[in-house]
């Protein structure tokens, strides 16, 4: 049984700094490519950033240059950094691992960002 576990979510004021993590098991985590997605009331899911098995990241443009996706292959964990937050970045955050074209998701971590 596959399992995400985000944590690190939280209320921050503009300008500041989280860091998300995501906890995987049940899956290989080794050859699975991670996500950060996010969903703000009102509006749907949408992207923040990929990263391959391989190491390769993709970004939204909305947080390129402020916000860097990594993983831990021994600790199953991918992070997402997030720095100079904005109010708009203020959503549900969810981790989500893709393997064998199955998608699975983690129940969400909330961020508020204050201005």
């Amino acid at each position: 049984q596959v399992q995400l576990v985000e944590s690190g979510g939280g209320l921050v004021q503009s300008g500041g700094s989280l860091r998300l993590s995501c906890a995987a098991s049940g899956i290989i985590f080794s050859l699975s490519g991670m996500g950060w997605y996010r969903q703000a009331p009102g509006k749907q899911r949408e992207l923040v950033a990929t990263i391959t098995s391989g190491g390769t990241s993709n970004y939204a443009d909305s947080v390129k240059g402020r916000f860097t996706i990594s993983r831990d292959s021994p600790k199953n964990t991918v992070y997402l950094q997030m720095n100079s937050l904005k109010p708009e970045d203020t959503a549900v955050y969810y981790c989500s691992a893709i393997r064998s074209s199955l998608t699975y998701w983690g129940q969400g971590t909330q961020v508020t960002v204050s201005s």
